[in-house]
């Protein structure tokens, strides 16, 4: 076995193109690390809807030029394989360490493979790439970037033609065609033969951008802004200046791209204290709003003052928002959401008389929603400009929120008194999560084990009316790992994390509320459910 597997290293080693990966690899075979080598050679990175995620360093178990380079050339051959030869792929990265390394090993695979290959022309926003695939015409898109996860990770994104992240059986296809691959030495990489795009894809995007504003309305709110590390600020204050707003006054730590993230423990504005500095900033400043990106800017998150200090809003919050204040204009077409994100954009959609669909979780299921208008899922994730991005967009949803923050500056009001407003209307829906980040991935398969063997009858002393395993699926819904309960006047949902070694329950209860005067004990009784349930879900689940 031993030997096995130093061979297994030792071929992996001759063919890995990357001097770096190949020493780090060389040092572990010499020192005969046999649990390292195990543990990197255990299988192979699994390429699933998400593409690709996981940690950078050499072996088929980690992100790498050689594993890029296997990923590229099976897109290739499924593309190949339905009839897209000839076809142009676009292809975007951001400034995580190694992305653009990737997305230049992909553009040689693709070339090689009788591809025309387009590179986006520096590290940019996931949402330009998104962007490009329908404006220039191509048959599939790759983003290099791991999103908000950690430092020391990178990740490969696919999309299709239709401009929409893949979605089964294509993953399952594109998985079976790098399985195929023998050999590195099998896959062509010419030196030159793709196209490195200029700024005009850019402007047109940013051209875009102003769509989502309603033409002469106001743009007086005050920001600041975060890019948390990332690529958003350049492509952010050029949206923000084209349409007129103040410019936003930046937590400049954090302006400029740095794989590192060195202010932040994750650079995830969810995560507690990345949003800090912005804070920060912003009782100096005193703006009307704050804005933060995560590091590939598909993420919007937004902070206000309440009560006198800031506060950063839940993903659910900022979605209903967005939402009332579409239905406000008179938007037209269907919202939709994913299944783990709050009920009240069914209530509002309803209400303003317009189609409604719920999805399961992540953008690919939402941007093919027919006839989609607004889309948001509750991880700081909106699609306010369907027809140009089909996909989750950090710069235009901050556009839309900051031209409602001004729309109410001018009222003499703020976010929160629109929130208010909401809660009065549909009842307060209040929303939560209980999230486990765990080393051992088999701890997560216990806890679902766990909950499916002994189900919970009651949560919080609320009778659980419905318990659905949606591992079969639902009328409305294709299988995915999750459980969903229904409470008398609350929901919950438990799945295990696409993308991060993590467990997530998705918690939300109803309260009514009469008039404004009753929110402050709604909220109390809220919080007071939320808290109870996580408490019990915990215990249940054994977590």
């Amino acid at each position: 076995m031993h030997d096995d597997l130093i061979a297994r290293a030792e071929t992996w080693l001759a063919e890995d193109p990357d001097p770096e990966t190949r020493d780090e690899l060389a040092k572990l075979i010499e020192a005969g690390a046999v649990a390292e080598l195990e543990e990197r050679f255990s299988g192979t990175l699994q390429f699933g809807t998400a593409g690709l995620r996981g940690e950078l360093g050499a072996g088929p178990m980690r992100m790498n030029r050689s594993v890029v380079i296997r990923a590229a050339a099976g897109l290739a051959a499924y593309l190949n394989a339905k009839g897209e030869r000839g076809g142009l792929v676009v292809i975007g990265y951001d400034a995580r360490h190694k992305s653009a390394d990737f997305a230049r090993d992909t553009a040689a695979v693709m070339t090689g493979a009788g591809f025309r290959a387009a590179v986006l022309p520096r590290p940019l926003p996931t949402p330009v790439l998104a962007y490009a695939i329908r404006h220039l015409g191509a048959v599939a898109g790759v983003e290099v970037t791991a999103s908000h996860n950690p430092p020391r990770d990178n990740g490969y994104k696919v999309y299709l033609g239709d401009g929409s992240q893949i979605v089964p059986p294509a993953d399952a296809e594109i998985a079976a065609e790098i399985d195929a691959i023998v050999s590195l030495d099998d896959v062509p990489r010419p030196e030159a033969g793709w196209e490195t795009l200029d700024d005009s894809v850019l402007n047109s995007y940013l051209a875009r951008t102003d769509a989502v504003l309603a033409a002469g309305s106001p743009r007086t709110a005050r920001t600041v802004y975060t890019a948390m590390h990332g690529v958003g600020k350049d492509v952010l204050l050029a949206a923000f200046a084209r349409a007129g707003f103040p410019e936003p006054v930046l937590v400049t730590e954090q302006a400029e791209p740095d794989p590192d993230f060195p202010t932040v423990a994750f650079p995830n504005p969810e995560e507690p204290g990345a949003m800090d500095l912005a804070f920060a900033k912003a009782r100096e400043s005193d703006p009307d709003l704050i804005i933060a990106n995560d590091p590939d800017a598909d993420r919007c998150a937004v902070a206000v003052k309440d009560a006198g200090d800031w506060r950063m809003l839940r993903g659910d919050e900022v979605g209903a928002l967005l939402a009332a204040h579409l239905v406000r204009r008179g938007a037209r077409g269907t919202f939709a959401e994913s299944i783990v994100s709050s009920s009240l954009l069914g209530r509002i959609a309803e209400k303003a008389g317009l189609p409604y669909e719920e999805t399961l979780t992540g953008f690919k299921w939402i941007a093919r929603v027919e006839g989609l208008r607004y889309g948001y899922e509750e991880a700081l994730g909106y699609c306010v400009d369907p027809d140009g991005v089909r996909d989750k967009d950090g710069i235009t949803a901050a556009l839309l929120i900051t031209e409602l923050a001004s729309e109410l500056k001018e009222e003499g009001r703020a976010l929160p008194d629109l929130l208010d407003d909401l809660a009065v209307e549909h009842g307060l829906h209040a929303t939560d999560q209980l999230s486990v980040r765990v080393e051992d991935l088999s701890v997560i398969a216990r806890a679902m084990r766990q909950l499916r063997e002994q189900p919970p009858t009651e949560l919080a002393g609320l009778a659980i009316t419905r318990a659905e395993d949606l591992t079969r699926g639902t009328d409305r819904l294709p299988p995915t790992d999750g459980l969903r309960y229904t409470l008398e006047g609350a929901r919950v949902i438990v799945r295990p994390s696409g993308t991060e070694p993590k467990l997530k329950c998705y918690l939300e209860v109803v309260v009514p509320v009469a008039t404004h005067a009753d929110l402050p004990a709604a909220h109390a009784t809220a919080n007071d459910l939320l808290a109870a349930i996580k408490r019990d879900l915990s215990a249940a689940a054994g977590i």
